[in-house]
């Protein structure tokens, strides 16, 4: 089928109809919640939700937030040209849960903060907390505008939707609610868009399901196509996805995301117990990985369908991200009204970042740069978060006219939103763990980690790593039916990005930094941000007098924070009620006097009330 009449016109009424319907129920959303909160003037109500959500809508909030519409098209086409092994991606969300319920989710509960910034100040000083609030405030404005453009460009060249109206118009909504109702808005439609997002998915699986002839089919194409390559267990931190890069480098990206970024942080923060908090982020692992695992049997989807003949080596699309829409038009083109569910659902990826993206903007201008200088009521303040929610909605949509005419610098800016991640990580780990980290340390250890990682980032922008290192498997297009002026073979799978900016390597030096130094798989810049960070930090903290310092225990870890602490006093307990002897030894601060009646075992009562107290 010819691609060119594919793209004109492709999209029908009933389409923009669903696209529509979706915007529209985001947006009454955020009525309901203005008109509903419209007693409630304070701006912790309108930040935090009053600090008094549940965990089940905080958690798909929480999945919503970072699965954005480069979810919806790139991971599919991250599987089509180089195999299912991002699949590991799960370990590194188990991991990363366990990580921020266990570490970062007690101290911040407990301090009861609206910015994580403000831990920066309470644990080191004000010069720290407005660095942090700095970096957060140009890498979310950075990567939001790219969120709101690249999957418009994406759509519009294989859908022919128009471009600045998709943009505008899902801006615009997202702005309106989230300046509307405020966090409650702002949960409430990631719920929706979570399932709009499962939706467009599982129309393109089972449409391609039954044009395949089973699920069986899908997964014997993709195993002789080489992309179930599970099993690559290669400790070359050169190659850029193995097993050791996608769970030890994703560990790092999704904890510096989950563990300390002010989206995510607000939201299980505004649950209304510590429990409803950590429940809020087991919930979400189920959410995370039910839409990792759609994406990656899309991709699979994907390969199956296009085997024979790839639409990219054949021209048919201009950039790998547009291989999901092609294939949308192509097998749902003939459904009026399941095209424009999946463009819904790439949207609605779209908004539940940017939404969540403005209103953690709004939290940390108000309570960083606005509270500790003025002195206002909180009626003000409330107003002032409404005002910032608009000014963030509009920059952001200004950023999205910037990304359009960056162009190549798109995946570079995504890189920097990891870059700038790594050493914030290494900065809390810092104060969490380490009582004698001090501000010297602390302010040293963050901008030697971020130079080391944006020197790493920028690096691999400059020098592309070989097709040896990112490996993309074999596609083809003898199958086609359509004349090609060029048939490409598949180590043309380089964008046309990396042969423009490559400059002549001139010296040997050079040629070994861009060898072995730039070649690190992407993944492992946020590693190597936070362990810079860290190391740094120790370092000059102790040589400045770190060991001296006092500090109050409830801005470390405390073992009472840990569930595992719990787990390990339970078991004690339970050891302890089958043999008495270890009652002397063990359980000498045990209250007494308080043994079970139902408990009839005379010889084990008398060891217990024997014991001197």
């Amino acid at each position: 089928m010819s691609g060119d009449s594919l793209v004109a016109g492709s999209f029908v009424v009933a389409d923009y109809v669903v696209f529509a319907l979706m915007l529209v129920v985001s947006a009454a959303v955020g009525v309901y919640y203005a008109w509903s909160d419209r007693g409630q003037e304070s701006s912790g109500d309108f930040l935090m939700g009053g600090r008094r959500l549940t965990a089940l809508p905080v958690s798909l909030s929480l999945t919503a937030s970072f699965m954005s519409a480069i979810t919806v098209l790139s991971n599919p086409a991250e599987v089509y040209r180089y195999g299912a092994s991002i699949g590991f991606y799960a370990l590194s969300y188990v991991m990363t849960m366990v990580v921020t319920s266990e570490v970062f989710l007690p101290v911040f509960y407990r301090l009861a903060i609206t910015s994580t910034y403000e831990y920066l100040e309470l644990r080191f000083n004000r010069a720290t907390r407005l660095l942090g609030t700095v970096l957060f405030i140009v890498q979310t404005i950075l990567y939001t505008g790219i969120v709101i453009y690249a999957p418009a460009l994406a759509l519009n060249q294989v859908t022919g939707m128009d471009l600045w109206g998709a943009v505008i118009s899902t801006g615009v909504v997202c702005t309106f609610y989230c300046t509307m109702g405020g966090l409650k808005a702002v949960v409430w439609t990631d719920v929706f868009q979570v399932g709009v997002m499962l939706a467009g998915f599982l129309s393109v699986i089972i449409r391609s399901v039954i044009l395949q002839g089973g699920v069986y089919r899908i997964i014997t194409d993709s195993q002789q196509g080489g992309r179930l390559n599970f099993w690559d267990f290669d400790t070359n931190p050169l190659r850029r996805h193995t097993f050791w890069t996608i769970t030890i480098g994703g560990t790092f990206v999704w904890v510096s995301i989950y563990g300390i970024n002010q989206a995510q942080v607000q939201r299980y923060i505004s649950c209304k117990s510590i429990t409803h908090a950590r429940l809020s982020l087991y919930i979400n692992l189920l959410g995370l990985c039910s839409i990792l695992l759609s994406s990656v049997f899309a991709g699979m989807c994907l390969y199956s369908v296009y085997k024979n003949c790839d639409p990219w080596t054949a021209k048919r699309v201009s950039a790998p991200d547009q291989l999901m829409p092609y294939l949308v038009m192509d097998i749902l083109g003939d459904y009026p009204g399941l095209p424009g569910l999946f463009v819904a659902a790439a949207y609605s990826g779209s908004l539940s970042t940017v939404s969540s993206s403005i209103n953690a903007l709004a939290a940390v201008t108000v309570e960083d740069l606005i509270k500790p200088y003025t002195q206002m009521s909180e009626k003000h303040l409330s107003w002032i978060s409404k005002g910032l929610s608009l000014l963030y909605g509009v920059l952001c949509i200004g950023m999205a006219g910037l990304a359009s005419l960056m162009g190549g610098i798109l995946q570079a800016a995504i890189s920097i939103f990891g870059i700038t991640g790594g050493p914030l990580l290494g900065l809390f780990t810092l104060g969490i763990f380490c009582p004698f980290a001090n501000c010297k340390g602390a302010l040293s250890g963050l901008l030697s980690g971020l130079v080391v990682s944006l020197w790493v980032g920028i690096g691999a922008q400059i020098y592309p790593p070989p097709p040896e290192m990112t490996r993309p498997l074999s596609l083809t297009t003898q199958g086609c039916n359509f004349t090609t002026a060029d048939n490409f073979n598949w180590t043309s799978t380089s964008l046309p990005r990396s042969i423009t900016t490559s400059p002549v390597q001139n010296s040997d030096a050079k040629h070994l930094l861009a060898d072995n130094w730039y070649s690190l798989s992407y993944l492992y810049f946020s590693p190597i941000g936070t362990i810079t960070a860290i190391s740094v930090g120790l370092i000059v903290s102790l040589f400045t007098g770190g060991l001296k310092l006092k500090l109050e225990s409830r801005l470390t870890l405390m073992k009472e924070d840990t569930t595992f602490y719990y787990l390990f006093k339970f078991f004690q307990r339970k050891v302890v009620r089958r043999t008495g002897k270890l009652d002397l030894t063990k359980d000498r601060e045990k209250k007494f006097g308080s043994t079970n009646p139902a408990f009839c075992d005379v010889e084990l009562d008398l060891t217990k009330s024997s014991i001197p107290t």
